[in-house]
C-alpha cells in the first residue's frame, strides 16, 4: 500500500500532536503517525503542564494557535501561578492535569481538525533520494510518500528502561520500542547520542495518611493557560507536601550497588535539573531530607505521582525506604519508578526552522533533539509543523528571535550550542525575560502566526480588543490628574506615603504598595472605566499595571534587543570559507564550520567563539 501526503509526523507526543496540528491548520494533508492512537499526548511522567519557564512556553504555543494551553485548561485539576513574590518576569503559570482526558481531548482535538489524518503503527525507515527526505516505510509494509517529514518520536527509539539490574526494552512503561528508524536516520549522515530520563513510583492514595502531610492548594482566579480563556471545569484537588529523612536515605544507600546509574549499567547522560532521588543523594551528601510533592493523576481515580522521587533502584529497595516516611507507613504502590535510555540527534545539524541541514525537508522535533518536558517539545513542535508545512508550497521560514519568545531561545540555543545533556528551559536562559512575560505572549506572537495563516480570526480579533483596551487604559491613567487633599486619606489606608501635592494617576500606580485594584475604590473615574471592561477585565487589568510598574525596564531590554538586533542583521552564511581564515583559532575554524551560523550574532553565542573572533569577521567582511 502507498499513500501520498503533503507533511507526515511520526509521534503523537506533545511535540507530534502540536506539528501534526500546525501543518493541517495550514492548509497542508497531513498524516499523524502514532503507535497506539490510545496513547496520543501521553504524560509519560508528571501530569502537570507549564511551571518556570515552561509556562511562559505553552502560552506562546497558545498565541501562535496551538492547542497545548485549550487542552490544559480543559482538564486542568489544580492550577496555580508560581512565582507571585518575584517581578512578573517570572510569573509561571501550571496546571496539574486528568491523564487520561488530556489524551482524549487532545484526541477530540486532532481527529476534528480538517486535512488531518491518523494512522496507527510504527515507522521503520525514511524513504530518501538525492539527499532529500520523500517518505517512510513502517513496520506493517506500509509505503508513505510526502514532501516533508517530522520525526518526534520521544523516548522510544531503541528505548531500554532500568529498574535495578533488569533491563526491558521498551519506549514507556509497557510500551514497545522503536528499532531500525535511528540507523535509518544516521545513515544519511546525522549523528546521534544516548540520553537518560526517568520517572517515580506511583501511588495508591488510599494507602496514604495524609494527616502526616501538608496540603498545597490551588488557586482560583482568571489566570488560565490559554488566551482564548475558557474556564476549567474539573473538580479541583490538593497536592501534598513530606519530607524525606535519615532512614530513608540510608535504605536507599544500601540499594546504590544495584543502582544503573552507578554500577556502569547506564552510559548515557541524564537530566541535570530533575535528577533522581540516588542522584540527590551523591549530590547533597550532608542534606537530611528531600521535599516530595504528592500530585494527583486525575480527578476520580487513587493513583498519585510522588515528584521528588524519581529512581531506578530496585523495586523492594525503593518501596521500603518510602515507607520510613510517616506519611506512607501503609503504602501501596501501582508501579515503581524507573529509568529510560533512548536516542536522540544532535541538534546542531538542524537550521531555525528545525530543518535538518543535511536531509532537506527532513524535521526534528522535541526529545530527539535532546530536550526533555512537554512543554519545550510542544513549542518545538509548533514550529516544525509550520516550516514543514510552508516547505511544501514555498514560503517564507518561521523563525522566532531570542527577543520574540523563549521557543526562540530554545531553538537558537539547540541549533548553536548543541547539548551535553537534556535541554530543559529555565528563565535565566532568556536575556530578555521581561519581553518575554507570559501575560503578554498574544501581544508577541499571535499577529505574526495570523499573518501566516495559523491563528484564526477570532484569536487575532480577541488580541487586538485587548491591546485597545490596554493601551487606552494606559493613556488614561497617564493622563488624569489626582489632588492631594482628597486621595490622601485613601493612600494612609494602603499604607503609603501621602502626597504632599498634586500628580497624574500614573505616579499612583507606580508605587509599589499600589496596585491598579485597590486604588480604584478611591478614584470613581478609575473604577467607571475598569467597570466598562466587561470582557477579561482582571487580566486587561493586570497586564496594564505590569506595563506601567515596569515601563523604565522594558524600555531599556527593548534598547538592548535592538542593539544585538544590529548584529542579526549581518548575514555570513556562506560568506567563508572557514578552514582558510588563519586569522582565526583553530577551535573557532572548527565550530563556525560545523554550525556554519547564519548572522553574526548567532555566530557570537556558539561556545568557544570570543569578541575577537567576531571582531575578526567583522572586519573581513568589510574588507
Amino acid at each position: 500500500m502507498e499513500f501520498k501526503y503533503d507533511v507526515i509526523v511520526v509521534g503523537a507526543g506533545h511535540a507530534g500532536c502540536e506539528a501534526a496540528a500546525a501543518a493541517a491548520n495550514l492548509g497542508a494533508n497531513t498524516c499523524l503517525i502514532t503507535m497506539d492512537m490510545n496513547k496520543i499526548a501521553q504524560m509519560s511522567c508528571n501530569p502537570a503542564v507549564g511551571g518556570i519557564a515552561k509556562g511562559q512556553i505553552v502560552r506562546e504555543v497558545d498565541a501562535l494557535g496551538g492547542y497545548m494551553g485549550i487542552v490544559t485548561d480543559r482538564c486542568a485539576i489544580q492550577f496555580r501561578m508560581l512565582n507571585r513574590s518575584k517581578g512578573p518576569a517570572m510569573w509561571s503559570p501550571r496546571a496539574q492535569c486528568d491523564r487520561e482526558k488530556f489524551i482524549w481531548t487532545w484526541r477530540e482535538v486532532l481527529e476534528n481538525i480538517p486535512n488531518l489524518h491518523i494512522w496507527q503503527d510504527t515507522a521503520e525507515e525514511l524513504l530518501i533520494e538525492k539527499g532529500e527526505v520523500i517518505g517512510l516505510t513502517t513496520i506493517w509494509g506500509v509505503t508513505f510518500k510526502a514532501k516533508s517529514v517530522v520525526i518526534t518520536t520521544g523516548t522510544f527509539l531503541n528505548g531500554l528502561m532500568h529498574i535495578g539490574r533488569k533491563m526491558v526494552p521498551g519506549g514507556r512503561t509497557a510500551e514497545p520500542a522503536s528499532y531500525h528508524l535511528t540507523e535509518s536516520i544516521t545513515a544519511n549522515g546525522i549523528t546521534s547520542g544516548r540520553m537518560k530520563t526517568g520517572t517515580p513510583v506511583r501511588i495508591d492514595s488510599r494507602s496514604v495518611h495524609f494527616e502526616d502531610m501538608e496540603p498545597q492548594k490551588g488557586e482560583d482566579d482568571f489566570h488560565h493557560f490559554s488566551f482564548m480563556g475558557e474556564s476549567r471545569k474539573l473538580k479541583q484537588l490538593n497536592c501534598w507536601t513530606c519530607f524525606t529523612n535519615p532512614k530513608v536515605h540510608n535504605i536507599l544507600r544500601s540499594g546504590l550497588s544495584d543502582s544503573p546509574l552507578y554500577n556502569g549499567q547506564i552510559k548515557s547522560i541524564g537530566p541535570r535539573y530533575c535528577p533522581s532521588i540516588e542522584t540527590k543523594l551523591f549530590t547533597f551528601p550532608n542534606k537530611e531530607q528531600h521535599q516530595l510533592f504528592l500530585e494527583p493523576e486525575g480527578e476520580t481515580t487513587n493513583e498519585m505521582y510522588l515528584n521528588g522521587f524519581s529512581s531506578s533502584l530496585p523495586i523492594d529497595i525503593q518501596l521500603t525506604a518510602l515507607k520510613k516516611i510517616p506519611a506512607f507507613r501503609d503504602l501501596e504502590i501501582y508501579r515503581s519508578g524507573y529509568a529510560i535510555e533512548y536516542d536522540y540527534f544532535d541538534p546542531t545539524l538542524l537550521q531555525h526552522t528545525l530543518e535538518s541541514k543535511v536531509v532537506k525537508n527532513l524535521f526534528l522535533a522535541g526529545q530527539v533533539n535532546g530536550t526533555t518536558g512537554y512543554e519545550e517539545a510542544a513549542g518545538q513542535g509548533i514550529i516544525a509543523g509550520i516550516n514543514a508545512a510552508i516547505n511544501c508550497n514555498g514560503g517564507k521560514p518561521f523563525i522566532l528571535g531570542r527577543d520574540e519568545a523563549y521557543i526562540g531561545v530554545l531553538i537558537d540555543d539547540l541549533v548553536t550550542k548543541g547539548v551535553d545533556e537534556p535541554y530543559r528551559m529555565f528563565t535565566s536562559r532568556a536575556e530578555y525575560r521581561i519581553l518575554l512575560r507570559q501575560d503578554d505572549a498574544d501581544m508577541r506572537l499571535t499577529e505574526k502566526s495570523f499573518n501566516i495563516g495559523l491563528a484564526k480570526k477570532d484569536r487575532y480579533d480577541r488580541m487586538i480588543s485587548k491591546r485597545d483596551a490596554i493601551t487606552s487604559m494606559i493613556d488614561f491613567i497617564g493622563s488624569y490628574p489626582i489632588k492631594a487633599d482628597k486621595i490622601n486619606p485613601a493612600l494612609e489606608k494602603l499604607g503609603t506615603t501621602p502626597l504632599s501635592r498634586g500628580c497624574k494617576l500614573i505616579d499612583l500606580i507606580n508605587r509599589p504598595q499600589i496596585s491598579l485594584k485597590d486604588i480604584a475604590e478611591y478614584i470613581p473615574a478609575l473604577k467607571d472605566r475598569l467597570d466598562k471592561q466587561t470582557d477579561r477585565k482582571e487580566e486587561i487589568m493586570e497586564a496594564t499595571e505590569v506595563r506601567i510598574k515596569y515601563s523604565g525596564y522594558i524600555e531599556r531590554e527593548k534598547i538592548i534587543a535592538n542593539k544585538i538586533q544590529r548584529l542579526e542583521s549581518i548575514k555570513i552564511k556562506g560568506k567563508f570559507d572557514y578552514d582558510q581564515l588563519k586569522e582565526l583559532t583553530i577551535e573557532a575554524r572548527q565550530k563556525l564550520k560545523k554550525i556554519n551560523p547564519v548572522t553574526l550574532a548567532q555566530a557570537s553565542r556558539i561556545p568557544g567563539i570570543s569578541p575577537s573572533d567576531i571582531n575578526v569577521l567583522l572586519v573581513l567582511l568589510g574588507r
